[in-house]
């Protein structure tokens, strides 16, 4: 597979940095008044000395809590926008100076901001990007074809975007975006508010991909499952900074190891449930809601006990929030370099 020029890198970021200038009043009239005819400039940094390289083919997870820098850090790699400082190649190219370029070998989609045309199917966005890609309708029509039938939406195809579901609207977006064969795909939040089937389309999807085309992906995710079943390496940013920087078998074994079971029963509870090991956070006449560590109590084992307790309707099995694991290594990162 041919790699960016120079670097050999798909991805390369030495020191980059984005500061912006946003205006401050002060309280009252009289602040509101001066900021209106001398306002006052503070400077926030929004990303602090990224430094990271992406191998041509890598599925990489750049996660962080709101406000960290992820959308920044993408904003700059793809051209949109302009750092204060350090250096990016992506593709052998300066994302900021070679946008134009730049744009037929890489894809992008933010979940919060759709690029299908609201009023139109997705059929006609398609052919749109098309035209903008300047692609051979005979070689579209062969990629439209595979992409239809990998993300599963020929059923979707003439319904206008604004009478899709979020689940059925995403896999349209990222199918847009895989159009033109790009090298290199950044997605923001894919999964961002869609429900368990949909969540696993899409992922099967963007995996299928990566593994048939060699798609290098750079994904963004609140969502510790995406993690843990699409990416093998894993960055975390937080307060613009990077703080981690691994292999996702080292995030998961140092940092997914408590989990929380949800169980609702057939029939009411006889007793208090207890185990040891397991804490009961909530109890219900026909429900429990345990937290353990996964080290010290095996899942199958909290499990095959619930199921001896009762007969069961519904098991639900999830990690913590992700915001809780970044706290956690923030914190210790924080520690080790004090």
């Amino acid at each position: 597979m041919t790699t960016g020029q120079g670097n050999g890198f798909a991805i390369a970021a030495h020191g980059l940095e984005k500061r912006f200038s946003l205006k401050q009043k002060a309280p009252g009239l009289a602040g509101s008044l001066r900021a209106v005819w001398k306002p006052e400039m503070r400077q926030v940094t929004a990303v602090s000395d990224i430094n990271f390289t992406l191998e041509e083919g890598e599925l990489l997870a750049f996660i962080g809590p709101n406000g960290a820098g992820k959308s920044t850090t993408i904003k700059m790699l793809t051209g949109i926008l302009f750092p204060s400082g350090g250096e990016a190649s992506v593709l052998g190219l300066t994302p900021w100076k070679d946008r134009r370029k730049l744009a037929y070998s890489i894809g992008s989609v933010f979940g919060q901001k759709p690029q299908l045309w609201y009023h139109l199917p997705p059929e006609d966005t398609f052919r749109l990007f098309a035209r903008i890609y300047e692609l051979d309708m005979g070689a579209y029509q062969k990629r439209r074809d595979f992409l239809v039938e990998a993300f599963q939406i020929e059923h979707l195809l003439q319904t206008p975007v604004r009478k899709l579901s979020l689940g059925q609207r995403m896999k349209c977006e990222i199918a847009a975006s895989l159009l033109h064969r790009p090298r290199i795909i950044f997605l923001d939040e894919p999964t961002i508010g869609l429900d368990v089937v949909a969540k696993q389309q899409i992922r099967d999807a963007i995996r299928h991909l990566n593994e048939t085309e060699g798609v290098t992906i750079f994904l963004t995710s609140h969502d510790a499952g995406d993690v843990e079943s699409l990416s093998k390496r894993v960055v975390v940013i937080n307060h613009g900074r990077l703080i981690f920087d691994d292999r996702t078998s080292v995030l998961k074994r140092q940092y997914l190891t408590r989990k929380i079971i949800d169980v609702r029963f057939a029939q009411p509870l006889d007793a208090p449930f207890a185990m040891p090991g397991v804490h009961v956070l909530k109890q219900g006449a026909y429900g429990v809601k345990l937290e353990f560590d996964g080290r010290q109590v095996p899942v199958e084992q909290v499990v095959q006990r619930l199921i001896a307790t009762k007969p069961c309707q519904d098991i639900n099995i999830a990690d913590p929030p992700l915001e809780e694991i970044i706290r956690e290594i923030y914190q210790q990162e924080t520690v080790i370099s004090a």
